[in-house]
């Protein structure tokens, strides 16, 4: 049976903040299916900031390599094997993989591909968030490397971001006291009402983003999650409390800059206060991905955790979802919907 496939391709290098014409979408015929590879059928699309990062011409790094002109976009994809021809693979498996933006897949079995278990607990989208590469983030990042202690504060930037709107909850969770960084009045608003966050700070005050961490934190910070890196980041150093731990999980203010942008200048501040910066990846930790699944579950079954997403639906919407994440429109992990099973 023919299977036509939709893609969404990377048709320009995007400038700076990514628009909607930096995407197009296009149709072709699904290919067959040849020995040691699988076909599977993508149910949902992870949307993340820091493929941004890849989409610039000369981003090719030890990670992944830059993405071509005219191919399709990579992502991470909650799939169904549809067909396979691989030993590891049986019809039905369900995998979080980094593939592409495309509602089918053909692929060899080499890519990044997680099984997951086949009786999950929570809905499908949950598993390209909450309890997927973000919520893993957050989890990681806080657990491993900030380690907050109970009255401890931690301040996290993109507070209301897709890891971020895990890393303040488990802050919380962990007995620290959460301070969510983000822009506008009602996005500080949300992060109180609906994530249970201590206290806000607003990084368009008119008093600087420095001061306003400052009144936020008046003992100082204890752990800073980072997603945002830039004048955020030196802004948290200069309030730092002695000892104080910085989790580098990303760094969005770099992804859209044209020119390398300049790092912090004050970070002698990590030798006076003896504090300590560290950055991770997490699909570095994945035979770990287990635990940190299971302990994510429980605290949402016991309703200590909650889901937070802006979805879309349809193939065609990927590259819409993409940009409105960069202009501000998300709240929450950003997910497409491509089929219902």
């Amino acid at each position: 049976m023919t299977i036509v496939n939709k893609q969404i391709v990377l048709s320009r290098r995007p400038r700076e903040y990514p628009v909607y014409d930096d995407f197009r979408l296009v149709s072709s015929e699904l290919p067959e299916v040849q020995d040691g590879q699988i076909a599977t059928k993508n149910l949902y699309l992870s949307l993340d900031a820091g493929f941004r990062n890849w989409m610039n011409e000369s981003s090719g790094d030890n990670v992944l390599p830059a993405q071509a002109l005219d191919e399709p976009v990579m992502g991470l994809t909650l799939s169904r094997v549809i067909e396979s021809r691989h030993p590891d693979y049986t019809i039905g498996d369900l995998l979080m993989a980094r593939f592409f933006w495309e509602e089918y897949s053909v692929c060899s079995g080499d890519e990044f591909i997680v099984k997951l278990p086949p009786d999950l607990k929570f809905p499908h989208s949950y598993y390209m968030g909450i309890l997927g590469d973000t919520g893993m983030s957050a989890y990681f990042g806080l657990t491993d490397i900030g380690r907050p202690g109970a009255g401890e504060t931690v301040l996290i930037s993109a507070g209301g971001g897709a890891v971020g709107s895990v890393a303040g909850q488990i802050a919380r969770i962990l007995g620290a006291r959460a301070v969510g960084m983000t822009s506008g009045e009602e996005k500080c608003r949300r992060l109180v009402s609906e994530l249970g966050y201590d206290a806000t700070v607003d990084r368009r005050s008119p008093e600087g983003t420095e001061a306003a961490i400052a009144a936020a934190c008046p003992d100082g910070i204890d752990v800073y999650f980072d997603n945002v890196g830039g004048a955020a980041l030196q802004a948290a150093i200069a309030n730092l409390s002695p000892g104080a731990r910085i989790v580098l999980c990303g760094s969005i203010t770099h992804y859209n800059a044209e020119e390398p942008a300049p790092g912090p200048s004050n970070l002698f501040e990590l030798v006076t206060k003896e504090a300590s910066m560290q950055g991770f990846l997490t699909h570095h930790r994945v035979d770990r991905y287990p635990e940190a699944r299971e302990q994510l579950e429980d605290w949402i079954a016991q309703g200590k955790l909650k889901n937070v997403e802006y979805m879309l639906d349809g193939i065609e919407n990927a590259g819409v979802a993409f940009c409105d994440m960069f202009a501000g429109r998300n709240f929450g992990k950003t997910v497409v919907r491509l089929s219902e099973e």
